[in-house]
């Protein structure tokens, strides 16, 4: 698989209401995810980290400015495109009653499918490997509404793995699961971006995490947007802003209390 860049330029965040008025949640910004990247999208709660995910992703318009995968608009995608080049994962669980495990994961295969759906041998044995490296092979004729919410999330992952798109967009991954299973989850997604050259951005509330282990960090703070390593971050203190208004400050590369 080729890697792919993903470049944002003077992109802006929002939305409209049902009278076209517009409203504005975060000024223009440009940033980049380089090929085969693993990069992690940290910000306060409603600072617009969903918003700018889901606009990445296609599942929301653009509010203003504009965004390149390997040098192309993506305003001049279709659906299709969209589907053959970036899978999403979102923080929002579904619950359906009668659903199996298999069944769900095979979705992310539909681009690769006939009109009726009919999976491959080849398909069938994509959906399996996705659901071992997940850690879900026991779980694949239970059915969803049976799964915990950390259970369900791992299903979710794999459903976008069987997409087998070069670009992988997730929000919040880690939400529902411990801590072992968090960090089990973000070495997934980041063996990936090396093993199969994916380029990931994801987003998270975990700071420890996208230190540890993110190539590079997306920080939206106080209306701006900090683009770096951690270490640079670290180092020109811009999660200074991120905390000016709590108890928490950054010190030597962890979070603690003042």
């Amino acid at each position: 698989m080729n890697p792919y860049t993903v470049k944002i330029e003077n992109l802006s965040l929002g939305y409209g209401n049902a009278k076209n008025v517009k409203h504005k949640i975060f000024p223009a910004f440009s940033v980049t995810a380089d090929n085969a990247q693993f990069t992690a999208l940290v910000g306060r709660n409603g600072v617009g980290k969903s918003t700018l995910l889901r606009t990445l992703a296609g599942l929301q318009n653009i509010f203003s400015g504009n965004i390149y995968i390997n040098g192309k608009s993506t305003l001049t995608l279709s659906r299709k495109n969209y589907a053959d080049l970036i899978s999403f994962v979102s923080t929002e669980m579904i619950r359906v009653m009668h659903l199996k495990v298999f069944d769900l994961v095979a979705m992310g295969r539909y681009t690769y499918t006939n009109l009726f759906g009919n999976l491959s041998t080849n398909d069938e044995k994509i959906i399996v490997d996705s659901l071992k490296m997940v850690g879900m092979s026991d779980f694949i004729w239970r059915n969803v509404s049976e799964l915990s919410d950390g259970e369900r999330q791992r299903i979710m992952i794999a459903r976008a793995l069987v997409q087998d798109t070069p670009i992988m967009i997730l929000d919040e991954p880690t939400a529902f699961l411990d801590i072992p299973n968090k960090y089990e989850i973000i070495l997934l997604l980041k063996n990936l971006t090396r093993q199969k050259s994916k380029t990931i951005i994801f987003s998270t509330h975990d700071l420890n995490i996208a230190l540890q282990l993110a190539d590079k960090i997306w920080l939206m703070a106080n209306r701006k947007m900090h683009e770096g390593t951690p270490s640079q971050l670290i180092r020109t203190k811009a999660f200074d802003e991120m905390f000016a208004d709590t108890v928490l400050k950054m010190e030597n590369g962890e979070v603690k209390f003042k």
